[in-house]
């Protein structure tokens, strides 16, 4: 999943950007409020992360201006301020969360998980595919009760698939939601990843049914 993190104070939002990749999200950080509305509005994300405070654009004006061009991209506002008024201004520009500084990590996260369930429509706190299963709180991924060993990018793409079930995804909808703003569009980066993922998630269980298919010039999809 893509998450672009508008924050001017750069170690921390270097520090959140390193901690989330780590976590197995794509994210495009942005130390300026102008160029964080930029790229919210031109670019597609699964959740933005905006800071109150921000320089030649504050976080409240880039929410109000998001919301009115129709951009219903969650977003989980980040401030130092901890007065209610803070809150309910943040609210009311059209954040769907609010998070005060400093904030645990962990909490962090919860939130991110919460807003893009919300996002999905769906409240599934595990996906499964027949007999694969992925839980984002956790990342374990199993499949026929074996658990599965997946770098962070092939989780980011088997759960992306997963959360679509069942849907053709085109190679732009997954650099979209998977990889960050520096991928090369010309690249072959997806076809790789998704012949690492058949031979941990299909080859590897050659008794099963295959799961992930590729649909001739338009793209892939997961299911039985």
């Amino acid at each position: 999943m893509r998450i672009l993190l508008v924050e001017d104070e750069e170690k921390l939002a270097n520090s959140i950007k390193k901690a989330l990749e780590a976590e197995s999200y794509a994210v495009d950080a942005s130390f300026d409020g102008k160029e964080g509305y930029e790229l919210a509005f031109g670019e597609e994300y699964d959740l933005i992360i905006l800071d109150l405070g921000l320089p030649s654009m504050d976080g409240v004006e880039i929410a109000k201006a998001l919301r009115a061009e129709k951009v219903k991209t969650p977003i989980l506002m980040l401030t130092a301020k901890d007065a209610i008024s803070n809150k309910v201004e943040g609210l009311d520009a059209g954040a769907d969360d609010y998070l005060i500084k400093p904030f645990d990590f962990e909490e962090l996260l919860a939130r991110i998980r919460s807003l893009l369930r919300r996002k999905t429509s769906d409240k599934e706190l595990v996906f499964t595919v027949d007999n694969l299963s992925l839980d984002p709180s956790s990342h374990i991924v199993k499949r026929a009760g074996k658990e599965l060993a997946l770098s962070a990018k092939e989780y980011a793409l088997l759960e992306f698939l997963m959360r679509n079930k069942g849907q053709i995804l085109s190679k732009q909808q997954i650099i979209d939601h998977v990889w960050d703003i520096d991928l090369d569009p010309f690249s072959n980066v997806i076809d790789v990843y998704i012949g690492y993922l058949r031979v941990k998630v299909d080859k590897a269980f050659p008794k099963d049914k295959p799961l992930i298919k590729t649909i001739k010039g338009l793209g892939y999809k997961i299911g039985v």
